[in-house]
Formats: C-alpha cells, sequence, structure tokens
C-alpha cells in the first residue's frame, strides 16, 4: 500500500502526526513523495499528474484524493477499503499539489474521495488518510479503537 504525493513533508507536528498512523498500519504504508511543479497552473498540473501517475504500476488500484471526490463516513470508507484490499491490486493513494489533480488522474482513478467540503492543506491530508487507512483496519478487524456512540 503507498501513499503518492506531491511535496516534501518537512519536520514538524505533520510529520510526527502522520509518522504515528503509518507505524500502526499493516500492511505498511509506504510513502512515495514527489518534486512540486513549476510553470502555469495547467503545466504544473499536468506534470504532477504524469509523476503521480508514473510513481503506480498498471495493475494499482488508485485512489485519489480529490475536493470532488465522495465524502463518505469512517464506517463506509472501512467497508470500501476492504472490498479494495480483496481485489488483490496494489492500493495507491494519490494527493496532488497546491493546484489539485489533473482530469487524467481522475479519470484514471478506481476511487475518488475526498475528506470533506473544506479545503484542507494537502500536508494535513497525508495525516487525515493515515489516520482514516488506521481507523479503518480497527473498524475491519473489531479493533475498540473507533468509537460510534453519536446520539441519536
Amino acid at each position: 500500500m503507498k501513499l503518492v504525493a506531491i511535496g516534501r513533508l518537512k519536520s514538524g507536528p505533520e510529520r510526527e502526526l502522520f509518522d504515528r498512523y503509518a507505524a500502526r498500519i499493516r500492511p505498511t504504508l509506504t510513502v512515495t513523495e514527489l518534486p512540486a511543479s513549476k510553470g502555469s497552473v495547467e503545466e504544473q498540473k499536468r506534470r504532477d499528474a504524469s509523476a503521480l501517475l508514473g510513481a503506480c504500476p498498471d495493475n494499482a488500484f488508485i485512489i485519489a484524493l480529490d475536493e470532488g471526490g465522495k465524502v463518505h463516513g469512517s464506517l463506509q470508507f472501512a467497508s470500501l477499503f476492504s472490498r479494495w484490499q480483496e481485489t488483490g491490486r496494489p492500493l495507491h493513494f494519490l494527493i496532488g499539489g497546491a493546484e489539485g489533480l489533473d482530469s487524467s488522474v481522475i479519470q484514471r482513478a478506481d476511487a475518488v474521495i475526498s475528506l470533506g467540503a473544506m479545503t484542507w492543506p494537502h500536508m494535513l491530508v497525508r495525516v487525515m488518510i493515515a489516520e482514516q487507512i488506521f481507523r479503518a483496519r480497527a473498524i475491519n478487524s473489531n479493533h475498540p479503537y473507533h468509537k460510534d456512540t453519536r446520539p441519536d
């Protein structure tokens, strides 16, 4: 399982949180960081798309993180995650740069998800998706990490 992202996560609280969740995920979540592109917005998106997709094998099950994607609750995400794993294909979560994902990435993706309607810095998105992957694994294995006790 791999997280492929534009940009480098520097030392600091975001890195510490990401490392904390990533260390707890099995199978291991590895990270491929790609340099941000320069040029016009369209040029950046095109170059980033080429780099992101180039970092994925042909048989990868690609999950694009995009603000236009479908929003899922944690229980729904856990169910989807389980189904994605059952494909036997390597899971690759893709995070674009500051300009977002090119349409070619969205078209190639097997799933497009959003972490909500708000805009999040892409460095925080790494932490959030690592935590949700860990949570999904906990839910799917009946581990008590996830609390589903909201009042009606």
